[in-house]
């Protein structure tokens, strides 16, 4: 122990003998150790309550082991290091070990400096633990077990039914009409999509997670990602945010404790699926406001994949949408979450930093760049290899191959190393056999090729052929402003170039697909 803990403990231990003379409670001597040393020591309030026992690490740790198994459960594997760092104030502990912390101090979250009520939705307080010693002692604690959990039927506000029916209306005019998107995707929509997010946050936010949870729920989350693809973004978001919506309506009730994590997760996945598809709508506030909302939901569950999952999806907001520093920096921040373990972030981060490294360049075929860049290449297809081969064939959860050669033809283009640039986007345009938002990206980097390489007739040729190929319901701001890009680029090369018109014209059609401002 050194000289400041010790210090501390001297500190601490006065207080109690004091308290205890006194004949206050160990909550109450807790709090006058916390504000005894807190300014001093930095003394946190779980730790206070601790040492308000005058007891050890692990002393703790054997009661939290005794009452997992006292619950039928399997040994935690809660520590002295782990919970140290809670004491410390570097780690929060989850749902499930703050619950059972409680149980050990008899306390409601709040006394240990935590927000929010305990998931098990019973007092700590006034419920005897009998295991720490003290006067306070009495019996056994009577806590419920899952199954006897007061579980309550899932009621849903008017408000949000109201943005689901509008979500509804919208899927039935696309199935059975020609709506095109400027009249389906209105402020209307737009107000919809936004309520269902905003009472997620503020489930999420109210930290009272719980109700019935169904299997059928997760594998509607993975069918989600598999349609991401295949599936029109409009069409595919009415789904994914319909089912948003009734997680989150079962978030609002409390429920056992092992189901909070998988709701916490599908909230997750399904608020980052929901951002993705707003990319690909053109809408990057709502695909931020996702991603946020996604980051809440994944930070609860403490999956450091999940969490750099998200961030790096998110990054690709910025990415496209203007501002490469900032995608560089999510990237890398992705890239930090993911750590050694292998998962999909793990790959997608370094293929970000190397977009965003190109286009910081400008084009600058810098050989420092260049290098740079095709090192954060290397690091994507090496973590790529040992992905499992699960997350190898999801495009919205995991990383593809296709995806991989697709990002990688992009910023060899965007580097100007165009030999090298033809050769992958071929490789990238022969795995696609869905996706035609990526194929059409992809077309068009083939035309910025041609271009580059003075070629202007074959690109403008490429790109008519790649816009042409897009149907209505897949034209947004995410296809129009490369396109527009790229005709920047022709008509500054050679204003009369053959073919030119007809490419300004299949723009024309584009934008008028449009929602307005997007």
């Amino acid at each position: 122990m050194s000289g400041r803990q010790h210090r501390e403990t001297e500190i601490a231990r006065r207080v109690r003998a004091k308290g205890l003379a006194a004949g206050r409670t160990s909550a109450q001597i807790a709090d006058e150790i916390h504000e005894a040393c807190a300014s001093q020591f930095s003394t946190t309030r779980i730790k206070a309550h601790r040492l308000s026992y005058g007891i050890a690490l692990a002393d703790v740790i054997e009661q939290v082991r005794a009452l997992f198994e006292r619950d039928s459960k399997p040994t935690p594997g809660i520590g002295e290091t782990l919970l140290s760092a809670y004491e410390s104030g570097l780690k929060r502990p989850g749902p499930e070990y703050l619950h059972y912390l409680c149980t050990v101090y008899r306390v409601e979250p709040a006394a240990l400096g935590y927000d929010g009520p305990c998931i098990c939705g019973h007092g700590h307080a006034n419920r005897a633990a009998g295991a720490l010693g003290g006067s306070e002692a009495k019996e056994p604690p009577l806590l419920p077990t899952e199954r006897q959990l007061n579980l309550q039927p899932m009621v849903t506000d008017p408000e949000a039914q109201e943005d689901e029916n509008i979500l509804r209306r919208t899927m039935l005019n696309l199935l059975h009409t020609d709506t095109n998107l400027n009249k389906a995707l209105d402020g209307v929509v737009l107000g919809a999509c936004e309520g269902i997010r905003r009472r997620m946050d503020e489930t999420l936010v109210s930290a009272t997670v719980s109700a019935a949870m169904l299997d059928q729920w997760e594998e509607a989350t993975i069918s989600f990602g598999r349609q991401y693809t295949t599936t029109a973004p409009l069409r595919l978001l009415c789904d994914v945010l319909l089912e948003l919506s009734a997680v989150r309506t079962a978030m609002s009730r409390r429920q056992p404790i092992d189901l909070q994590e998988r709701l916490c997760r599908m909230a997750a996945q399904l608020s980052g699926l929901s951002g993705m598809i707003m990319i690909n709508l053109g809408d990057h506030r709502l695909a931020r406001s996702f991603f946020r909302t996604g980051r809440t939901a994944a930070d609860e569950t403490g999956d450091r994949a999940l969490r750099a999952w998200i961030t790096a999806r998110e990054s690709l907001v910025p990415l496209y949408f203007g501002d490469a520093r900032e995608a560089l920096t999510l990237a890398k921040k992705s890239r930090d979450l993911a750590g050694s373990m292998p998962c999909a972030a793990q790959a997608m981060a370094p293929v970000v930093e190397a977009r965003a490294l190109a286009m910081m360049s400008g084009g600058d075929s810098k050989k420092e760049v260049v290098d740079q860049a095709k090192r954060a290449l290397s690091r994507a297809r090496n973590a790529f290899s040992h992905l499992k081969s699960e997350d190898q064939e999801d495009v919205a959860f995991g990383y593809t191959e296709k995806q991989l050669y697709f990002y990688q033809g992009d910023v060899l283009t965007k580097l100007g190393q165009t030999i090298e640039a033809e050769v992958v986007l071929g490789q990238a345009l022969t795995k696609y056999q869905d996706h035609i938002l990526d194929q059409t990206l992809i077309r068009l980097d083939q035309a910025q090729c041609r271009l580059i390489d003075g070629d202007v007739k074959e690109a403008v040729a490429i790109g008519v052929k790649a816009l042409r190929l897009v149907s209505d319901e897949y034209l947004t701001d995410f296809i129009v402003r490369p396109a527009m890009a790229l005709g920047q680029a022709i008509a500054a090369r050679d204003a009369d170039a053959p073919g030119l018109e007809d490419y300004y014209a299949e723009l024309r059609r584009s934008r008028a697909q449009l929602k307005g401002g997007a």
